[in-house]
């Protein structure tokens, strides 16, 4: 009886590690599974950027500095792989991109252009796209997270270097909505 006392106080907690630690593994998984979905959906919108401005600045001319923007930013978050500097680029650049549309205003040949409409309507799809890829990060993130914090798994956390991921947010109110493509 005494034997399996002690068989059970010495392999109880080994299979609570184990459980914990494969939940860790899962978990880490899959914040790195949801980011490589948001990064899909960016890559298709960085691709889209150069077209759009390209068929802008067909009919504009004196717009310079909006395309610089742009092209600056665009560039600045494609590098960033971190979610917290991701996001600071993203929301940099779904404001330049409203001076951009801002800037087609001004020009009704441009509103009525096919393939301006059509880059338009498959940045909106795209902007739809990264708003579900952020949902499903943000949600593996959280249950991660919560591991983290929580005790006693937080204990296996610390020894094993699980560290807390950042949410990909977007900072203002105003901006929680896709970026207003329509014209």
């Amino acid at each position: 009886m005494l034997d399996l006392l002690i068989v059970i106080i010495i392999i109880a907690p080994a299979l609570w590690f184990i459980r914990i630690y494969n939940r860790f593994v899962t978990l880490h998984n899959l914040v790195k599974e949801a980011w490589s979905g948001i990064d899909v959906q960016l890559k298709r919108r960085y691709d889209l950027v150069p077209n759009l401005v390209e068929i802008v600045k067909g009919y504009t001319g004196h717009e310079r500095n909006v395309f610089e923007n742009v092209a600056a930013l665009r560039t600045s978050a494609f590098r960033s792989d971190k979610a917290r500097l991701r996001s600071e680029a993203e929301n940099a650049l779904s404001q330049t991109l409203k001076s951009l549309f801002a800037v087609a205003e001004a020009y009704p040949q441009l509103k009525a252009d096919g393939q301006f409409l059509s880059l338009q309507a498959t940045l909106t799809e795209v902007e739809d796209q990264i708003q579900f890829a952020r949902r499903y990060y943000n949600g593996t993130v959280r249950n991660y997270n919560i591991l983290v914090q929580s005790f006693p798994s937080n204990l296996v956390a610390n020894n094993f270097h699980y560290e807390k991921e950042d949410y990909f947010e977007i900072e203002l109110v105003t901006q929680r909505d896709a970026p207003e493509v329509a014209l």
